[in-house]
């Protein structure tokens, strides 16, 4: 029988678990956007890479469609994002991210950084690309 404990899988998974409630904690006791982590994360899409379709913010984010739709209809209403058709194909509609959004994202990117400063802040400029990277090559498994 494995011993998992000793060879790390148990610690890892606990360390990993502890991480996400601590974020959660520290993004929803210091939040004042009321916007989710995901509404972030889903302005920064459109704002990196232009208008998406709603399938597209779905892969990306690893959520559903339904689960865009969601996320999306409270940015729609705040006019965070507006809907606009797909130029190369007219039956399709994409989203794209507003003036009003883009400073949202802005006041977003602060909270985030202060976020990140509470919780690696004792961590080097070297630990923390390292530690980037570990957490990109865990998300291309």
């Amino acid at each position: 029988m494995i011993d998992r404990h000793n060879n790390g899988i148990t610690a890892l998974f606990e360390v990993a678990a502890a991480i996400e409630r601590k974020w959660a904690n520290e993004w929803n006791s210091h939040n004042n956007l009321g916007l989710s982590k995901t509404h972030i994360l889903l302005l920064d899409l459109l704002d990196s890479k232009g208008p998406l379709r709603p399938s597209d913010l779905a892969e990306t984010l690893h959520v559903t469609t339904g689960g865009v739709t969601v996320l999306t209809s409270k940015l729609l209403k705040a006019e965070y994002i507006k809907k606009t058709q797909n130029q190369s194909d007219r039956r399709a509609s994409q989203l794209e991210i507003t003036a009003e959004g883009k400073q949202l994202l802005e006041e977003a990117y602060e909270h985030i950084e202060t976020l990140v400063n509470r919780m690696f802040g004792m961590l080097t400029a070297d630990e923390l690309k390292t530690l980037q990277v570990i957490f990109m090559k865990c998300l291309q498994a």
